[in-house]
């Protein structure tokens, strides 16, 4: 079934109806940082498939953390109140989180005074590493949760921010 603008309808019981970042979890984040998340939570909440596997159905409302360094989803039913959590090691990302943010403060301090090919070059591989992280979200949520790929990258942005210690 299709929306407006080709956008792919997804059942209620298919969706995030809400997602919360624990406060305790985020450092100190810079003004770019915040719009990261305030961007990925917004197009999150706007277009997203999310269900978790063999339990109950949606909507679904998610909270992310970080606990002993570990990354943890809580998940609640939006009508059912039924909960749900799981803890994925942060071990596999941490590579991919330190470059993104590596890259990502190249990006912003090229759109100051760089050339707009050398921007370009800089946020193709930011996109890249972007990429790369969600793809390895994607494979640890197997099993899980069933996402689809922007789904996952929108996730991804929130445990950049999660694990970000400006």
């Amino acid at each position: 079934m299709s929306g407006e603008a080709g956008q792919q309808v997804v059942s209620p019981a298919r969706r995030l109806v809400g997602v919360t970042i624990d406060e305790t979890s985020i450092g100190t984040s810079s003004p770019d940082i915040e719009h990261e998340r305030e961007v990925a939570v917004y197009d999150l909440l706007e277009h997203n498939e999310f269900a978790l596997s063999g339990q109950f159905e949606g909507p679904y409302r998610l909270t992310l953390s970080i606990v002993e360094k570990r990354l943890v989803f809580q998940i609640d039913g939006a009508e059912t109140g039924e909960q749900a959590a799981f803890v994925l090691s942060l071990t596999p990302f941490r590579r991919i989180i330190k470059d993104y943010f590596l890259v990502c403060e190249s990006y912003y301090q090229a759109i100051k005074t760089a050339a707009p090919s050398q921007i370009e070059a800089i946020d193709m591989g930011r996109r890249g590493l972007h990429d790369e992280g969600t793809s390895i979200l994607l494979d640890r949520l197997n099993g899980k949760v069933e996402v689809d790929f922007d789904t996952a990258r929108r996730i991804f942005t929130l445990i950049c921010v999660l694990h970000w210690r400006g």
